[in-house]
This record gives C-alpha cells, structure tokens and sequence, in this order.
C-alpha cells in the first residue's frame, strides 16, 4: 500500500503537469488541430474503402452489399502473365534509382559546401534546384526532344538516328538519369542546413592537426550528416515499390514495356481504363504492405547500424 501511494501521486502529478503544458501552449496545439483533421480526413477516413480489395465491388451495391470474395483478387494478380514482369521492373527501376540518386545529393552538398565565393555558390544552388520546380510533363517532353531521332540533341551529337524510347535497354538509364537531374539539387537542401550547423571550431582545430580536406570531409561532415542520411535512406525505403507513376506512363511506349511495365501502371490500367477497382484496389494494397515491410526491415537495421537511438 505504501508504494502505491507515490505511484498514484506520481500520476497525478503527471497529469496535471500535462493539461498545464496544453493550457500553456493553447495555441500551438489549436494550430495542430488542422492537419491532424486533415490527415484523418484524407488518410485514415479513405482508409474504410480498402475493403473493396476483398469484394466483387458493384457500385450500384456499396461497400458492404458488394459480395466478399476473399483473396481471389489477389489470386488473379498473383496468376497474371505479367506479374513476374511487373515486380521485376518495379523493383529494379526503384533499387537503381536508389543507388544511383541517394549519393549524389551528398556529394553536390560536399561540394558546395566547399565553396567560398558566395555568388557563385548561391547561383550554383538556384541552377541545381530549377529542374525541381518543372512539371514531370514537361520533363517528359523534354525528354522525348532531346531524345528524338529526328533532330534530337542526343542523336545530333552521336551522329545517330535511334529512338531511344522504343529500347528496352535504354528505358531504366532514361528514367533514372531524367530523376537524378530533376531531383538532385532539390535533395541537398536538408544536408546543406545539416552542414551549416556543424561547429566551425572542429574545422579549424583539424586544420591546426594538419588534416586535408578529404579528411575533414571524412572525419567530420560525413560523421555530421550520418543521422539524417540514415533517415532520408529509411524515407527512400519505404517507397521502394512506388515508382513514380506520371513519368513511366508519359514514356513508356508499347516496344519498351519489356522493361517500363511496373505496378502503378498496371493500377491505373485496371482501376480507371477497365474499371476494376475491386482489383485495382488489391494490387495496390499488395504494393502498400509490401513497402510497409520494407520500411520496418530497413528501420531495424539501420537502428542497429546507427548510434543515434531515434532509429530504433
């Protein structure tokens, strides 16, 4: 009885000290009430829908009229012809993309990093984030000029006539290489603000011991950024199987399918060109758990990986 008195009073304590830090910070907490009602609205509310996956959805029927099906949905996808096709693309094309695009945006914020002429740092900056703020359709068009076999740059320079588009082979480096241009300068701004934070007493104490540059990048902007890389990397992660829709449909033609038909498409093939939406709805839920694995599995080893424990 004598230990459970301190403990309810400890509560109690709590709790007050609680409903004091709301009282006294009314405001903030009414500022949050806004995207959190967003959020329920448009996230958690939408969420009621995913049963469809599970029904032969009839509209004229409703959710719950609608027959329950169970996993047949999933069957077919599982069954279809080009399933094997689809995970291969989707998670080739997310992987390389990963690779090749996580590490560049370090290097540039290294690099920039470096400078000391300001103007021309900053003009280097606007340059590197300009291709953030253009559409992915006006990417696309971009890309099919430049690519053109009939007066593209691309080809004027080869001193080739080849359409690039209707490769196979040349679709992944096409997607990935258009993303790294349009992306990159736009990723460095969070390591950028993460570099600018480091005490500038560690550079000049490692110019005194005699360090290069290489070894201060090294030994103390790589160690600076480890945290937040560590989280861009598990954010990357859990998104693995989300290609980006607009971009592979905007390029993708029917000769180059072998290596552009991923699972976005194929959702929108079904749910909005066939008006599937019962099996549109299961192949997209499939694609959500599977990244929703993907992201704990990366979650876990990067907090064993990390010493910071706000990744474990």
């Amino acid at each position: 009885m004598s230990k459970s008195k301190p403990v309810a009073a400890n509560a109690v304590m709590t709790q007050k000290s609680l409903k004091r830090r709301i009282l006294d910070n009314w405001q903030l907490y009414a500022m949050l009430l806004v995207p959190v009602a967003l959020t329920i609205i448009y996230k958690y509310i939408p969420m009621y829908g995913i049963q469809i996956a599970f029904r032969d959805y009839k509209a004229s029927r409703g959710f719950t009229g609608s027959e329950w099906i169970g996993l047949e949905w999933f069957q077919r996808f599982f069954s279809a012809p080009t399933f094997g096709r689809m995970i291969k693309n989707t998670v080739l094309l997310s992987l390389f993309s990963l690779l090749w695009s996580f590490p560049i945006p370090i290097i540039l914020a290294l690099m920039l990093n470096q400078m000391r002429f300001h103007r021309f740092k900053r003009v280097t900056q606007t340059v590197l984030y300009a291709p953030h703020f253009i559409s992915t359709m006006v990417i696309c068009g971009m890309i099919r000029i430049f690519l053109s076999p009939s007066g593209g740059l691309i080809n004027l320079i080869a001193g080739t006539s080849i359409d690039f588009l209707t490769e196979s082979s040349a679709f992944r480096t096409i997607y990935i290489a258009s993303g790294i241009w349009q992306d990159a300068g736009w990723g460095i701004i969070v390591y950028m603000a993460t570099l600018s934070s480091i005490d500038t007493s560690l550079y000049e104490a490692a110019k005194v011991d005699g360090a290069s540059l290489f070894q201060r990048i090294l030994h103390i902007d790589l160690p600076g950024l480890a945290s937040i890389m560590v989280l861009n990397l598990i954010m990357s992660a859990g998104n693995l199987m989300n290609v980006g829709f607009e971009k592979v449909w905007l390029l993708q033609t029917d000769l180059n399918k072998a290596t552009s038909d991923v699972i976005a498409v194929y959702v929108y093939q079904q749910g909005i060109e066939n008006a599937k939406y019962s099996y549109s709805t299961a192949v997209g839920l499939f694609n959500t758990v599977i990244n929703i694995i993907l992201l704990i599995i990366v979650n876990k080893i990067a907090g064993k990986m990390s010493d910071d424990t706000s990744f474990i």
